[in-house]
């Protein structure tokens, strides 16, 4: 698709009006609104605007290796579809974790201003409100479909504005994992004594639920995992799943693989944006921004699909891979634990309590007609499949 193409195609109407604002586009960079930004280089990799006027320059951190399949590239694709609709006019630059800061530090980077922007899981910052944990992923909770039915059409998006705004940024979805594997063990499951005492990379309220039932839980950003589970300072580790993990070679040292995972039945990634510089953006770079999310977040959900199952035959057919189902002790207890966790992860305060309601009035709506039509087609199929 060309570029106008593109833009009318996802966001008629969002950018409706547009085109005049581009020329008054000034170039600006963290921290720094009013002033133009230093060019570092940029410039020779930037097309000369198409509708004219200044090139704005952003920088992206993220909390994912350089080039990691699924979550990295999806940062990528957002800020090429950003240049790629804008002619030119927005440049966002990615940094990996590490480049600028670390992997977990993307959300007071962006917060404070030294970063204008990150592509990370609003889990990660459960320590600054619980309630975050409800714009990612919760055990036994949404699948991507009902997530973003929430968050677009159920009044999500408008608490996780409000959210977000407590901390000066702007928020919104940006890629999709899919349901989640369980994680890599170094032992196989048999039993819920088998979490006593596990040591274990899960991150969200996910952890929560592991020490509850015995055990402990770290966050560990994606590149320091495998070392972790190599050197023996966790046994077991959640990522993502086979897409991610094969390129990770968790694998190598963890060869039980259970599928699906409690934790993470939809795991929403989102891209954050510090408040000061999204008010200075114009009308459609705003737009283009959401729209590339929204793009992303689409392409997000087939290519997690579509390049786990590749993934999971190589796993199995060349590297041995043994996938488990974790036993039914397991999850009845992951259930029941993750109820009141949950719940607590919604009563934190006034704001906690209204996000929690809304994602659980809207859940109980779905999982009825989820449970007809996704689930029961699944069940249709393995009995046709004989």
């Amino acid at each position: 698709m060309r570029r106008r193409d593109l833009i009318g195609a996802v966001a008629v109407g969002t950018l409706a009006g547009a085109g005049a604002g581009f020329g008054a586009t000034r170039v600006f960079g963290a921290g720094d609104g009013d002033a133009d930004a230093p060019d570092n280089g940029q410039a020779s990799r930037v097309a000369a605007p198409a509708l004219g006027g200044r090139v704005t320059r952003l920088q992206m951190v993220t909390s994912w290796p350089k080039g990691l399949p699924g979550l990295g590239i999806s940062a990528e694709r957002v800020g090429q579809f950003c240049r790629e609709m804008s002619g030119g006019t927005l440049d966002i630059k990615v940094l990996a974790a590490g480049e600028m800061v670390g992997a977990l530090e993307v959300f007071d980077a962006v917060r404070s201003g030294a970063a204008d922007m990150y592509h990370s899981a609003e889990y990660y910052w459960t320590g600054r409100h619980p309630a975050y944990a409800f714009f990612t992923t919760v055990p036994f909770g949404m699948t991507a479909p009902e997530i973003m039915g929430w968050l677009d059409f159920a009044g999500g998006q408008a608490l996780w504005d409000e959210l977000a705004g407590e901390f000066g940024i702007i928020a919104m979805q940006a890629a999709n994992t899919g349901v989640q594997t369980g994680g890599w063990f170094k032992r196989e499951v048999r039993s819920l004594d088998d979490f006593r005492g596990l040591k274990m990379r899960i991150p969200g309220i996910g952890g929560e639920v592991v020490r509850e039932m015995g055990g402990s839980a770290q966050v560990i950003p994606a590149g320091e995992v495998f070392g972790a589970l190599q050197s023996g300072v966790i046994d077991a580790a959640e990522f993502v799943g086979p897409f991610n993990d094969l390129a990770l070679g968790f694998f190598r040292v963890a060869p039980f693989m259970y599928a699906p995972g409690f934790h993470e039945p939809g795991g929403a990634l989102a891209v954050g944006v510090n408040r000061g510089v999204w008010e200075r953006l114009s009308t459609e770079h705003k737009a283009i921004i959401r729209t590339a999310c929204m793009a992303t977040n689409h392409l997000s959900l087939g290519e997690f699909h579509e390049r786990s199952a590749e993934a999971l035959d190589i796993l199995v057919s060349r590297e041995g891979v043994q996938v488990r189902q974790f036993p039914d002790d397991v999850v009845r207890r992951a259930a029941e634990v993750s109820r009141d966790v949950v719940l607590r992860a919604g009563s934190s305060d006034a704001l906690g309590r209204r996000i929690y309601e809304s994602w659980e009035k809207c859940f109980r709506r779905m999982r009825p007609w989820s449970n007809a039509a996704d689930g029961g087609y699944y069940a249709m199929r393995k009995l046709a499949d004989g």
